[in-house]
């Protein structure tokens, strides 16, 4: 009896060892995986490829840089200025960082152009892997090469659901 009373305790106590480990994610982590792994990739996508897939992800979305202003004519008069005193250099614009230079991928989900058609009930089979993919799904549309059809056309034609998840139960 006192043995499974100490194992009982050594479980419970191992178990909030887990969960408060859980609550907080390492520093500079940007994702936990579903696998329980935790990724410090700059984008959400493919963050956790072959850790099947993103659980949850904690890095801000990208914002998108803003052009600056073009300068006013300043309204009041300047003050004369001594030739000795050179007048400070303007601060320089801040360049926008190119996706390369932060490490994600140039393919941003955002950027993805949906081609025409389809809709609730018809998959997009991309031609060139024969993977189709689900009405709502990222992939929706958006390959380069393929084309919509109901699901059955598409395992017709040999056509594979995307991560092995079918559209219709």
């Amino acid at each position: 009896m006192k043995t499974a009373i100490r194992l009982m305790a050594v479980a419970t106590g191992l178990l909030a060892a887990q969960v408060a480990m859980a609550q907080a994610p390492p520093t500079g982590s940007t994702g936990q995986c579903k696998d329980g792994t935790y990724s410090t990739a700059a984008s959400k996508q493919g963050a956790c490829r072959g850790h099947q897939g993103v659980k949850e992800w904690y890095a801000a979305a990208p914002t998108t840089p803003t052009t600056p202003a073009a300068p006013t004519a300043p309204t009041a008069p300047k003050a004369a200025t001594s030739p000795s005193t050179p007048t400070p250099p303007p601060a320089p614009a801040a360049a926008p960082a190119s996706a390369k230079a932060a490490g994600s991928s140039a393919k941003t989900t955002a950027a993805k152009t949906v081609a025409p058609g389809g809709g609730p009930g018809m998959v997009w089979l991309n031609t060139s892997s024969n993977v189709y993919h689900c009405y709502g799904g990222e992939d929706y549309g958006t390959t380069k090469a393929g084309a919509y059809m109901s699901e059955a056309d598409a395992k017709a034609k040999g056509g594979r659901p995307d991560h092995g998840k079918a559209c219709t139960k």
